[in-house]
């Protein structure tokens, strides 16, 4: 969840780190620092709160150097402050690292009986300590990280330098994600590409349990036998446009926005095909997907409501049982698994460690037919499953997700339709019919987004408030959830979501005048039944905000506020009713004045438990 830039090069690379780290606030901004060789020393600046702070201080002290690392940090052990702030310093020896070391106080421990203080509450200051004292036992800063991390019990990764080796950077990965980007007589580590795209598109995604030298002039990967070993080279496709804000006042106004470019992109190929191929899934997916009984899904966050909404599509057009688990509780409980079952892991970064740790855990119970959704190419999960399905949503910096989730939605979709086309359940005209629904449904995405006045204004009567309730019926449902959690993320107001049909057994007793309820309530087969549940709001003084379609049939009273997105698009409903959520999320989060695209205490790849 913090972010890692390092750079050695024949130019002064503070520049490069500081741009870098900037790219990756969006990843953890509680605090800042860079370390930089120099000449026989290790400097370091380190500030609370944004980049920008460290920034100055930075170039107020003249900070230069070839050689260098960076981080920005999201809190885990020990409080927002400086002394807590990586990197990291031991007798010249500085790190960076992202993840938490569950063993650090049996290390801690060790090391102050060793003769060892420590300044900072941190994990991280542990792993400093400890490769100095293995060089005081003779050996070289690439040998001594490779020794610590035998010691190391949890996730990580890590960059350090030390000043008697001022023409090297050493770096390790296991559980968080970690490349080395490749350039012309320089070199650099990232946890993320977007950090170091300004200087290289060529990079190498670290394995698990690698560690590796970079030089101006050379990379050495070793595996986790400290093996050397030939790790392949990729192009990132990232574009430098995708990480700009534009004309947009955030990045999640713009994510927002770009959802019908997004998913237009995503269902390309499906729409190009005019058809439901089991290759969409990669070589080999309709051996698997023919063999399968039913659906595991594993997924965290929106990922997971994104799975929820699948369960509903999996088993009403395929016919095959679906259920679906939060991976950070399913990783953890005695599961009864099915190996006939196709494992689903949905995550944007690809990196999410609950999620990825679940995947392992079900490949331990024979699980062998595995499917990654996933936003990031050559990212972990993908390349630790069967088969692969890339939401081509592009960079997405705002930590609320947006356009990650919708375009998940129509992969899941056609997952769905695969499935069904495969069990015989998906005749030629239902196949032509669902293929035009897709073609579609970008532009119905367009005109709901066309609705964002309307919503804005119903955004002013929401800033006030301090709770929210958020109802669904059957496939909305879990948009009802999605519309809380973007709520409560974003612009700190307490949201629930219930099944409608839920409220009279208890979260009926919460409502009032002073809280607002937001319904889900497209034209279809539960219209009545929302229509009824909506009039015990009412009977109660509570205030409902309604995102309908053009197709149903009520309008506004006293107490009673419509928008109406366009006319019902059907099985896809979902998605379109996601743009309307989002929307009311970040126009309240506007007008209370927060922190939109960084939220309190959030970060966005989630790479620690």
């Amino acid at each position: 969840m913090c972010g890692i830039v390092g750079a050695i090069a024949d130019r002064n690379v503070v520049p490069v780190l500081i741009e870098g780290l900037k790219r990756l606030e969006y990843r953890g901004y509680d605090s800042a620092g860079i370390a930089v060789v120099d000449g026989q020393d290790v400097r370091r600046v380190r500030r609370t709160g944004r980049v920008a702070e460290m920034e100055g201080a930075a170039a107020g002290e003249g900070f230069r150097s070839s050689l260098g690392i960076g981080h920005t940090r999201w809190a885990t052990h020990g409080g927002v402050t400086e002394a807590n702030a990586h990197p990291h310093i031991s007798h010249g020896v500085a790190l960076v690292h992202n993840g938490i070391i569950e063993n650090h106080e049996e290390q801690r421990e060790r090391l102050r009986a060793l003769g060892y203080e420590f300044e900072s509450q941190t994990d991280t200051e542990v792993i400093a300590h400890l490769i100095h004292h293995h060089l005081k036992q003779g050996t070289d800063l690439l040998q001594a990280l490779q020794r610590v991390v035998k010691e190391l019990t949890g996730a990580y990764a890590l960059a350090v330098v030390s000043r008697k080796e001022p023409e090297r950077l050493v770096c390790a990965r296991m559980g968080c994600p970690l490349l080395v980007g490749l350039g012309e007589g320089e070199n650099f580590v990232a946890s993320d590409v977007s950090a170091i795209i300004q200087a290289t598109r060529r990079v190498i995604f670290l394995e698990e349990g690698d560690t590796a030298e970079v030089a101006r002039d050379r990379v050495r990967v070793f595996d986790a036998d400290d093996q050397p070993v030939q790790r392949e080279e990729h192009v990132s496709d990232v574009s430098l446009a995708s990480l700009e804000l534009g004309p947009y006042r955030h990045f999640m106004q713009k994510e927002i926005h770009e959802q019908p470019r997004a998913l237009g992109d995503t269902l390309e190929a499906v729409i190009d095909a005019a058809g439901f191929e089991p290759s969409l899934f990669g070589a080999g997916a309709e051996d698997v997907l023919q063999q399968v009984e039913g659906i595991q899904i594993l997924a965290c966050g929106t990922s997971y409501y994104a799975g929820s909404v699948a369960r509903y599509w999996i088993e009403s057009i395929s016919g095959l049982p679906c259920s679906v688990e939060i991976a950070s509780e399913y990783r953890y409980r005695t599961v009864v698994a099915n190996p006939k079952h196709l494992v689903v892991t949905i995550s944007q970064s690809g990196e999410t460690l609950d999620t990825m740790e679940a995947l392992k855990y079900a490949k331990s119970l024979g699980h062998a037919h595995t499917l990654s959704i996933c936003n990031v190419p050559e990212s972990a999960i993908p390349r630790a499953s069967r088969l692969v399905f890339y939401t081509r949503a592009g960079a997405e910096i705002g930590v609320a997700s947006t356009k990650a989730f919708t375009t998940q939605l129509a992969g899941l979709f056609l997952l769905a339709a695969t499935l069904a086309k495969l069990n015989g359940r998906l005749d030629a005209e239902q196949e032509a019919g669902y293929i035009e629904a897709l073609r579609h449904l970008p532009g119905s995405v367009q005109h709901a987004l066309n609705l964002e006045p309307q919503i804005a204004s119903w955004a002013e009567r929401f800033a006030p408030k301090q709770h929210a309730l958020f109802l669904g019926r059957g496939v909305h449902y879990p948009i009802a959830l999605e519309g809380a959690l973007k709520l409560k993320e974003i612009s700190y107001i307490h949201a629930e979501a219930y099944p409608a049909g839920e409220l009279k057994h208890g979260p009926l007793a919460l409502v009032d005048a002073d809280m607002p309820v937001v319904v889900i309530a497209p034209n279809d087969g539960l219209l009545e039944k929302v229509k009824s549940n909506m009039q015990e709001v009412r009977a109660r003084g509570g205030e409902l905000f309604v995102f309908t379609d053009q197709d149903s049939n009520f309008g506004e009273s006293e107490g009673v506020h419509v928008i109406r997105t366009p006319r019902h698009v059907g099985v896809l409903s979902p998605i379109v009713h996601t743009i309307p959520v989002q929307l009311l999320a970040y126009h309240t989060a506007l007008a209370r004045g927060t922190d939109v695209d960084k939220p309190r205490n959030l970060a966005k790849s989630v790479t620690v438990e």
